[in-house]
């Protein structure tokens, strides 16, 4: 286990290398300056290090065999009550599909990060834990429908090209100001929290589901997640604004019966 945490760390220190160099040279020959707190940068450089390195040790001993096992265990005949399975016999899959997709969202750090300044921004209008909330469901929905997808083994651009037309549908007819933050969240739930779970999951069904390939079938799943969120974020402010609309026909209406004729 120190072992793989000390190469974890070794070949994390390269990754990041290229990024230092390029910050570095733009410091000291574009800008002509000094860097800034040497010594708080060195340290936080320190701790991006170890913290990669955990991370990346604890996919491969957590979150990865974590994604296989439940994927395994949902998709054993056993479980299932039948040896021939058909796509309605995997409904806990699509389940804990929708449910890990939900919670995996909630916690991410870059969803957290984006919700917060967008209701700085909006002063309040939208609001942080409904913003997280609209892209968790819209994940939970992808990924069970991304499940869906590998247990009947069909095309994975079907999917995709009617979900952007949906996209694009929406864009349309959304409020101007929700549309650059809906698009945005699509990217905010790939990162560091919802990925290795989601294609653990994904490689886990397609090497357990007969006749899937890991390879044809495994992965795809991502690109659910990042496209059902935009479809989510644009529906959660098309009904704040319809609701909007009511309030202020119902409004309208009351000061109406209220004057005198």
């Amino acid at each position: 286990m120190l072992e793989q945490l000390v190469l974890a760390v070794v070949n994390t220190l390269f990754d990041v290398a290229p990024i230092v160099a390029i910050l570095l040279f733009f410091q000291l020959f574009v800008l002509r300056r000094p860097l800034p707190h040497l010594k708080r940068t060195l340290l936080g450089f320190g701790y991006v290090l170890v913290g990669l390195a955990l991370f990346l040790a604890g996919l491969e001993k957590a979150l990865f065999p974590l994604g296989r096992l439940m994927a395994k265990s949902l998709t054993d005949p056993a479980f299932i009550g039948t040896a021939a399975a058909s796509w309605r016999d995997y409904g806990w899959v699509y389940a804990f599909a929708a449910a890990i997709g939900f919670a995996t969202t909630v916690a991410e750090p870059a969803l957290i990060a984006v919700s917060i300044k967008a209701s700085e921004v909006s002063g309040g209008t939208i609001t942080v834990w409904g913003l997280r909330t609209a892209v968790a469901i819209g994940v939970a929905l992808g990924i069970a429908l991304g499940s869906f997808r590998i247990v009947t083994g069909t095309p994975l651009h079907w999917y995709i090209v009617a979900g952007y037309v949906v996209v694009v549908v929406q864009t349309y007819f959304a409020p101007r100001t929700i549309i650059p933050l809906a698009y945005d969240s699509g990217g905010v739930t790939t990162s560091t929290v919802t990925v290795p779970l989601v294609a653990a999951l994904g490689l886990g069904l397609a090497s357990t589901v007969p006749g899937r390939s890991p390879l044809l079938d495994g992965f795809g799943l991502i690109a659910f997640a990042s496209l059902f969120p935009i479809m989510s974020v644009m529906g959660y402010a098309q009904i704040g604004d319809w609701r909007a609309r009511r309030a202020a026909r119902r409004r309208q209406t009351r000061a109406l019966q209220d004057q005198p004729f």
